[in-house]
């Protein structure tokens, strides 16, 4: 799968996800501070950390690391299913 897929297939994911209740389309800055997240991280519990912390950081409200651990268990998936193999 090529990067540019595998973006896509995040932020499809991250759109459908709505933590705050506030409608699609509203974390598009978030979306893309994940998106670079899930390509700099491997670990589970350090993405949901740093997922957790974004929206912290951008909405002065703290998600439930368990919310965090869900999306980041799924967006993982998603990489390692377009990961290359040789």
């Amino acid at each position: 799968m090529q990067i540019q897929e595998l973006n896509l297939q995040l932020v499809d994911l991250l759109n459908e996800w709505d933590p705050f209740g506030i409608g699609a389309g509203n974390y598009d800055t978030e979306i893309a501070d994940i998106v670079q997240a899930v390509h700099d991280l491997d670990d589970e519990k350090n993405l949901a950390r740093k997922i957790q912390a974004i929206f912290e950081f951008s909405f002065e409200k703290l998600l439930h690391l368990n919310q965090c651990k869900e999306i980041a268990a799924k967006l993982l998936a998603i990489k390692d299913g377009g990961a290359c193999t040789l």
